[in-house]
């Protein structure tokens, strides 16, 4: 297994306007072809947009999903993979063949889809129904896994999908800035980021206090680290419909030590390369062999009960 360079991608996506995402995703595509990377990925419905879902019915969230991979948006990810000769990790909602929705994620490449990944944990819509596989492909010798935003939260996943073999995990989410009871979360007032040109400084203090990038400190390493794996995160940056997100995208190796992240208030990637000797140097691969499942199998299985509430769901516009 020889090194790797992967980007991840930032940007401010258009609610439904497919046409604009693909166009970024396009030129940030281009621009991680050309500083050498042969995967980029991006965040999470980075194709449909994310956030404005949450006022969809059922019909108008099926008029902008698409099959997977025969839909448009997929195809022109693949045109794009041709083009610039570069692997393509994208999101968007799904449609089956019978008018069941998903939150889907793709691998492309310049010869077609390479993988799949549906949501397991959806809540933006509840006409949205969840996945219930992991995701484990190839890429030139790597194992890769995915797993969305929420997915990541539930530490099982992450667990389950490096037993299931991968040594990386793409992360896309539309994450942060968002309500909840931890201390210090909230939404960051639109105002700062449409004068983050004359005032940046107070837009950064937000993005990367506690309503932002400190919280996500307190896990994301985590999971690389406790799982002796690569952890490639990717969150828009800017409005997703009526909602502030910071970006922040960021690459994290076994250790647990970011390698490299988007620190600009735009569009932007950020790129680095992957070595195979952090997996088993780094602790996690230790910890995977000492683990003794026949004390907590049958705990970790065991039957509960799900009582979800997503506070920031239903804000009013």
């Amino acid at each position: 297994m020889n090194p790797i360079t992967i980007a991840t991608a930032q940007f401010e996506n258009r609610s439904g306007d497919k046409a604009y995402n693909l166009s970024v995703i396009e030129k940030l595509s281009e621009k991680a072809a050309q500083q050498g990377a042969r995967v980029v990925c991006f965040h999470e419905c980075s194709i449909t947009g994310y956030s404005f879902a949450r006022k969809l019915s059922k019909e108008e969230l099926l008029a902008i999903a698409e099959p997977i991979p025969d839909g448009p948006s997929v195809q022109q990810l693949i045109l794009i993979a041709q083009k610039h000769n570069i692997i393509i990790l994208a999101g968007l909602f799904e449609r089956d063949e019978n008018n069941e929705i998903f939150k889907g994620y793709v691998c492309v490449d310049a010869t077609g889809l390479r993988a799949k990944y549906r949501k397991l944990h959806p809540f933006i819509n509840p006409h949205i129904r969840p996945g219930n596989e992991y995701c484990v492909f190839d890429i030139d010798g790597w194992k890769c896994g995915i797993l969305i935003c929420y997915d990541n939260n539930i530490i099982e996943n992450v667990r389950a999908t490096k037993l299931l073999g991968a040594d990386i995990i793409f992360m896309p989410h539309v994450t942060m800035c968002t309500p909840s009871t931890r201390p210090g979360a909230g939404f960051v007032d639109a105002t700062l980021w449409e004068d983050r040109v004359n005032n940046p400084t107070l837009l950064r203090l937000e993005f990367d206090g506690m309503k932002g990038r400190d919280w996500l400190m307190k896990w994301l390493p985590a999971r690389s680290y406790d799982n002796a794996v690569y952890s490639i995160f990717s969150n828009p940056i800017g409005m997703d419909d009526d909602q502030l997100k910071n970006g922040c995208s960021m690459i994290i190796d076994p250790f647990g030590d970011i390698l490299s992240e988007c620190r600009t208030l735009g569009d932007d990637i950020a790129i680095a390369t992957l070595i195979p000797e952090k997996l088993t140097l780094a602790g996690g691969y230790r910890y995977l062999q000492a683990r003794r499942p026949e004390l907590y199998g049958s705990i970790l299985s065991a039957p509960h009960a799900s009582n979800q509430k997503v506070v920031w769901l239903h804000k009013e516009s």
